[in-house]
């Protein structure tokens, strides 16, 4: 059994998979699935908003549960464009010793490349 981040993102990941078709009526991760990306979207911006008012009150533990709450819904949202958090670990990985600066320019050059 695999044991740290990865694992419990993986884990959690199995758990939104499963429940994916499931019975809307008795599960909250098929019910979101089955109200379509649209109401996936809104939750993950209703819970981003509930990070920001809860680091603005500068009670720590309620920051943690809202970013447990927000990350939990992008997951969703990555299981429902067909990605999951080895795509996004990926991209860190990526980007891991590379300046925040220099990686926002390349993404402008790249940007500006494509609409040429």
């Amino acid at each position: 059994m695999k044991t740290g981040l990865y694992a419990t993102l993986e884990r959690i990941a199995a758990v939104i998979e499963a429940r994916r078709g499931g019975d809307a009526d008795a599960s909250y991760v098929a019910r979101l699935f089955a109200s379509g990306e649209d109401a996936i979207l809104k939750k993950i911006g209703e819970e981003a908003i509930e990070v920001i008012l809860a680091a603005k009150s500068g009670d720590r533990l309620h920051l943690v549960r809202e970013m447990a709450d927000l990350w939990f819904h992008c997951m969703i949202l990555l299981a429902q464009q067909g990605l999951g958090p080895q795509d996004v670990l990926a991209e860190l990985r990526r980007r891991e010793g590379i300046s925040g600066i220099d990686e926002k320019a390349a993404r402008k050059r790249k940007r500006r490349e494509r609409e040429a």
